[in-house]
């Protein structure tokens, strides 16, 4: 259990650290923006590309495990926006939301710091392609449905446009579809190149943490919907377990893979829920309150899920692994 510990209370540290100085220092949101453009843009980038660059090309073409994680997350929007169909009486704009608190993790924020520092380096593959398919994944899924609910003033083709290009200038797709050819054609960085990107890297999870944690304090913490409970049990608790036993069902899946997709499934609400809503103009204040309230308890549940996975009573294989077994 002091293992546990030792992994995740940095990590948890760090986002209390940015929380506590996001309350104690009254700076404004807008103080944020260049940090956030730092980790989205340049830091996170830097990482995936530095890793997967590295990386043979074989490991990087898992179409398998690219296909069972996406679904899976697609799996727990529609569960997630079912329950929001019964608890706002048919709204699909927030219900669409709901739908998005339930499946998308903060992957972007909390999913490399918490899948290397517990699982090691071969956790960048899977973390990458988990990012980069669950990331496209709700860029089609919030606009499409917000199009049907008619909070999105386009156009079939407009909306299309807006899909796509979404998707492709992202900065951890870019990341992840340049380290992916880099690794095709076994590209050679120069070392001025290389020393760069491993700066870069290496202030991604400390400055995206603490960020986020910044975030959180200056969110403000709307009423708490009677829905909350039960959608942060399907985010916190099913969708982990529906990956882990869809992935095991499969087979022949390199354990770590399976750790880093339980791992990344098990996070709380990404802030892109807050964001997202704010764009819509739906569900604003109860979003906010799935974030914050999804961080907290997640604190509990992320420690229960990486010692269930370090001592091996999720069978992932990855105790095995640890222990030289």
């Amino acid at each position: 259990m002091q293992n546990v510990i030792s992994l995740s209370l940095p990590f948890f540290g760090l986002i209390f650290l940015g929380f506590a100085a996001g309350k104690i220092k009254k700076i404004p949101e807008s103080g944020l923006s260049w940090m956030n453009f730092f980790v989205v843009y340049m830091a996170l980038p830097a990482l995936f590309f530095r890793l997967l660059s590295g990386t043979p090309f074989e490991e990087l073409a898992n179409l398998s495990y690219i296909a069972a994680t996406t679904f899976t997350t697609y799996i727990v929007f529609a569960v997630s926006f079912c329950i929001g169909v019964v608890a706002t009486r048919g709204s699909i704009a927030e219900s669409t939301i709901l739908g998005i608190a339930g499946a998308y993790s903060n992957v972007g924020y909390m999913g490399p710091g918490l899948t290397l520092a517990v699982l090691g380096e071969e956790a960048t593959v899977p973390t990458a392609l988990i990012l980069s398919f669950d990331n496209a994944l709700m860029f089609i899924l919030a606009p499409m449905m917000m199009a049907v609910a008619g909070a999105e003033n386009e156009t079939l083709v407009g909306t299309v446009k807006n899909i796509l290009w979404r998707i492709f200038t992202h900065p951890f797709i870019l990341a992840t579809i340049a380290g992916v050819l880099a690794a095709a054609f076994e590209l050679q960085q120069p070392t001025a190149f290389a020393t760069l990107l491993k700066y870069l890297s290496n202030a991604a999870a400390p400055c995206a943490l603490f960020a986020m944690g910044v975030s959180i304090a200056l969110r403000p913490i709307g009423r708490i919907p009677v829905e909350l409970p039960i959608v942060l049990g399907v985010k916190l608790i099913a969708h982990p377990l529906l990956i882990f036993l869809l992935l095991t069902w499969i087979g022949g899946i390199d354990p770590v893979w399976i750790a880093t997709a339980v791992l990344m499934a098990c996070l709380p609400p990404a802030t892109n829920v807050f964001v997202l809503a704010q764009h819509y103009g739906t569900y604003v204040q109860r979003a906010s309150s799935f974030v914050l309230i999804g961080t907290v308890v997640s604190i509990v549940t992320v420690t229960g899920f990486i010692w269930a996975i370090t001592t091996g009573v999720l069978p992932t294989g990855f105790s095995e692994i640890i222990s030289g077994g």
